[in-house]
């Protein structure tokens, strides 16, 4: 506006004297003038002299000649006048920026005693009026808007400053001052309108068992060892470093079409290893653990991919993101006894009341057909006639996807949240088993089922409660395969086997510090069966009769109760989005099971006193809210 009024006093100054000589002449040629104005003009002389003259004679006299205009100014004159106004508007200018300047170090200062004042939170968004409003953005360039047409047009004034075509200074950032509050980057990349955020840690993991179970930095809870003097893994304790456990992932926030997408993937390095592992280079095998996308529009949500079951308890809603399931605090890679958990491929579709106050959902999952001998268990004794059973049609962990599955599991789960320290829930499963007899062409199938009641409750804002509870008949596969679904008749028809699980527990978090403590059992059912010889076979049998031959032995893996009582801590060191955080985990647990079956002369069961120590480092980054702040 400046420059504006300059070219309009310039302009003024080199057309002032034509205009002056028009008017000159305008009046001398008509001879007119207003009454008025040579009434006050000193051009005649003393006014009053020239009213008592004309009183006394009325005659008109000649009119005095005007005086000769003032001549015009020289273009020195004119160059120096624009010289004048230049110097003047560069001394505001510089005063102008002095105070921005003054302003962005009150704005530091403030910023900088408010970081301080939050402790381990955020940076606030730096404050400036040429900033964008969306605080989301994760672009490392500047948002400007276009400037209208009539300020497009800019210069530099003396000073350096740029200076707009109406002459107001153009905000820039400082240029060449020292960095006194740092940038500091996104805590999400940005492509087109999605954010990728990165997700995982970094673990040193140390494990001692007072018994070698042989299982790494996982317990195969099921099979702790037991025995007496002539077993050397009930004998001799074991120790281990790993990094097994550390992930990496990331996660992508969208919206579309009105409805939030969500993307996770997740993995780790607990996968099948090469036998020579330990030998050299400890090339752990890199392994999937959570692969999915969740689309929700409003109250309805649609989950798919693989993705933790929806029988694995929640902490808050029916959320399959880490953060909101209860997999307990535990170092141990396979948790905790009686925790009912898998990760698998999952269609989920889930109903949300107003304020996520509840939810319900149903999930069709992957299923699978299950006699044992997984994660430490016995499997079961097939009769005579089914023995290709094993393996084939039934998994028993020496096939991969061979078991002929009838149908999908079918989950279902009611969870409410009235308040941030209540949350229940109430599910159940249905399962759907088939064989085949090829000695008679018999197709045999069966229906099981499992239900589910979880209570987490806050009994102050540090102190939790928590009770997770699970019952089944054939869905021993979800309490950690540490149970067979099913036993085998003698004519190949299937008997269903009952099992079930507890797990409780307390944990308590104040500042830094978390300490939990956690107890847990599992039940396996006896299912006792008759071969077609006489021969005992099943689940949790005992020697056959005196007399026949042939007969399997009975086994001491085939148990009746898994126990174990845990107790740990995590010690946070430092935790912030913006550089992630670094914590030391502890563990001890004791383990023991009980079989249905013991030999004269041994142990009644099997038990393990165990302690991990984790050094843990987690990946910078936070969610994005994408407008919903909270939300993340």
């Amino acid at each position: 506006m400046r420059a504006f009024l300059t070219w309009i006093l310039a302009l003024g100054f080199f057309l002032a004297p034509t205009i002056a000589r028009a008017v000159g002449n305008g009046d001398e040629g008509t001879g007119k003038r207003n009454d008025s104005t040579s009434a006050s003009t000193p051009e005649n002389g003393n006014p009053a002299k020239s009213n008592a003259a004309g009183n006394r004679d009325a005659t008109p006299k000649p009119e005095t000649p005007a005086q000769p205009a003032a001549p015009p100014p020289t273009l020195e004159d004119q160059v120096q006048e624009l010289r004048n106004l230049v110097l003047t508007q560069s001394k505001e200018l510089e005063e102008t920026r002095a105070e921005v300047k003054e302003q962005q170090e009150k704005v530091r200062t403030l910023e900088q005693q408010l970081k301080s004042s939050n402790g381990a939170s955020s940076d606030p968004a730096p404050v400036a009026a040429s900033n964008p409003p969306d605080s989301t953005s994760t672009s490392t360039e500047a948002h400007v808007a276009e400037p209208p047409s009539s300020l497009a047009a800019s210069h530099s004034n003396a000073s350096g400053v740029p200076v707009a075509a109406g002459g107001a200074a153009v905000a820039l950032p400082p240029q060449n001052e020292p960095a006194t509050h740092p940038e500091v980057s996104p805590l999400q990349l940005k492509i087109g309108s999605a954010y990728i955020t990165p997700v995982g840690f970094m673990d040193f993991t140390g494990v001692w068992r007072a018994r070698n179970g042989g299982s790494g930095i996982g317990t195969n809870f099921a099979g702790i060892p037991y025995g007496g003097g002539g077993v050397f893994q009930a004998n001799l304790s074991e120790f281990r470093f790993s990094m097994q456990n550390s992930r990496v992932g990331f996660r992508v926030d969208a919206n579309v079409m009105g409805a939030a997408v969500l993307g996770y993937m997740e993995a780790d390095f607990l996968g099948n290893n090469p036998t020579n592992v330990a030998v050299s280079s400890n090339s752990n095998t890199f392994r999937s653990r959570l692969y999915w996308v969740q689309v929700r529009k409003g109250a309805w949500e649609l989950v798919g991919g693989q993705t933790w079951s929806l029988a694995t308890p929640n902490r808050v809603g029916v959320s399959p993101l880490p953060a909101d399931v209860f997999f307990s605090n535990n170092m141990d890679t396979n948790y905790q006894v009686g925790m009912v958990w898998a990760r698998n491929p999952e269609f989920r579709v889930a109903y949300h009341l107003p304020e996520d106050k509840g939810a319900f959902a149903v999930a069709l999952a992957s299923p699978d057909q299950y006699m044992g001998g997984v994660n430490g268990s016995a499997a079961i004794t097939l009769p005579a006639c089914c023995s290709y059973f094993a393996g084939g049609q039934l998994d028993n962990g020496t096939t991969t996807l061979s078991p002929p599955n009838k149908a999908p599991d079918i989950i279902a789960k009611f969870a409410l949240d009235p308040n941030s320290r209540i949350h229940f829930e109430l599910g159940g499963i249905a399962r759907f088993f088939q064989v085949y007899t090829q000695s008679t062409t018999t197709t045999h199938t069966a229906t099981g089922g499992a239900g589910f009641v979880n209570l987490d409750l806050g009994i102050t804002k540090e102190l939790r409660f928590l009770t997770h509870n699970y019952w089944s008949d054939g869905g021993g596969r979800y309490i950690f395969g540490s149970a067979p679904d099913m036993v085998v008749r003698g004519d190949g028809s299937l008997s269903l086997v009952h099992s079930g699980s507890t797990m409780n527990g307390l944990e308590f978090t104040h500042r830094n510090y978390s300490l939990w403590a956690y107890y847990g059992a599992i039940f396996i059912s006896r299912n006792v069966v008759t071969d077609a010889d006489g021969c005992n076979i099943g689940w949790g049998y005992g020697p056959s009769s005196p007399g026949l031959t042939g007969c399997t032995a009975p086994s001491s893996g085939q148990n009746r109760i898994i126990q174990e009582p845990t107790v740990g801590f995590t010690k946070t060191f430092w935790k912030d989005p913006r550089f992630g955080a670094l914590s030391l985990i502890g563990q001890y647990s004791y383990v023991t099971r009980n079989p249905w079956y013991v030999a004269p002369g041994n142990p009644l069961r099997g038990f393990s006193s165990m302690a991990w120590l984790d050094l843990r480092y987690t990946l910078p980054g936070s969610a994005p809210t994408l407008g919903k702040p909270g939300k993340e």
